[in-house]
């Protein structure tokens, strides 16, 4: 019994979608449950940064909160003082429900601050911020230049700047007393 060429092409085709594995659509040389997600996209079109531009802090207005970022983009890392406590923001997408450590390298110090994917006011997404007590040991780490990594943010080479310790000075005098029940954070003495 011969099957007509157009009959036999449409079989084929329908048993190839019938038998399509797992591993077909899985990325080459990627993990089995691999999920492929989109950065979020700036609001407009920037300017190209110049070459030789370099990152630097800038003080919001009111004074309560220092972001350092290159001129014209948004921020990438914010250090505000709300109600006497040390707000850590990393502009880095998270994944809703997401925490991690963000490491902070720098002034003899290396602190480790508990972050949380959160919503920021005006901005989309979610976005790394976890919080510090200014009068602990490890907020000597925004004294000088630092390094900052978060799983998943990449690392983040932070210069010293006066916006900043302006915060810290300010944040400082209105420190609120840590609670007896609350954990200290993982803060160690770097060598």
């Amino acid at each position: 019994m011969k099957i007509p060429l157009p009959l036999l092409a449409l079989s084929a085709l329908a048993l190839h979608g019938c038998t399509k594995s797992a591993a077909s659509t899985m990325p080459e040389n990627g993990p089995l449950d691999a999920v492929r997600l989109s950065m979020p996209q700036s609001e407009g079109p920037s300017a190209p940064r110049a070459e030789n531009a370099k990152a630097a802090w800038s003080a919001a207005p009111g004074g309560d909160a220092a972001m350092f970022g290159y001129a014209g983009e948004g921020p990438l890392l914010t250090i505000a003082c709300r109600s006497g406590v040390l707000t850590v923001t990393r502009h880095s997408p998270a994944e809703v429900g997401a925490q991690a450590l963000f490491a902070l390298q720098g002034a003899g110090h290396i602190v480790r601050v508990p972050v949380d994917a959160t919503a920021i006011p005006g901005q989309r997404g979610y976005f790394w911020q976890g919080s510090l007590n200014p009068a602990d040991p490890g907020a000597a780490v925004f004294q000088s230049a630092f390094n900052g990594t978060l799983p998943g943010g990449g690392m983040i080479k932070v210069s010293a700047g006066e916006p900043l310790r302006e915060v810290l000075r300010r944040c400082k005098a209105n420190a609120v007393a840590p609670s007896p029940t609350s954990a200290p954070l993982d803060t160690t003495t770097a060598e």
